[in-house]
């Protein structure tokens, strides 16, 4: 069995996201106290004018967005034309439904 330090323990912790998150917002505190003391040019002092959080790695903000089926392509392909639309300007879904299933689409689907 091997055995390892506390702090090679404590640097793969680091290396996973919330422990991250938390060392770069104490980071970011440090430099805000440090500005007030020093002065604006402290921020990027040293970094050749990059700030210290462009270069952590940040996680993917928005999920990947879902494959539409064929259905829902069809209505989106379809919906502006003016024979599905009712005087409202409201979607005839039920006019849509009937064309749809007239497609190879839905034929497909249906195998």
């Amino acid at each position: 069995m091997v055995r390892r330090s506390k702090r090679a323990i404590n640097i793969e912790m680091a290396k996973s996201g919330p422990c991250r998150e938390f060392y770069a917002l104490g980071y970011k505190h440090g430099l805000q106290d440090a500005r007030r003391d020093i002065g604006s040019d402290f921020d990027t002092y040293g970094t050749g004018g990059r700030s210290y959080f462009g270069d952590l790695p940040v996680e993917n903000p928005k999920p990947r967005k879902r494959k539409l089926n064929s259905w829902q392509k069809f209505v989106k392909a379809n919906a502006n034309k003016k024979k599905f639309k009712k005087y409202g300007g409201k979607l005839n879904l039920k006019k849509m439904g009937i064309a749809y299933r007239k497609t190879a689409a839905y034929k497909r689907s249906k195998k």
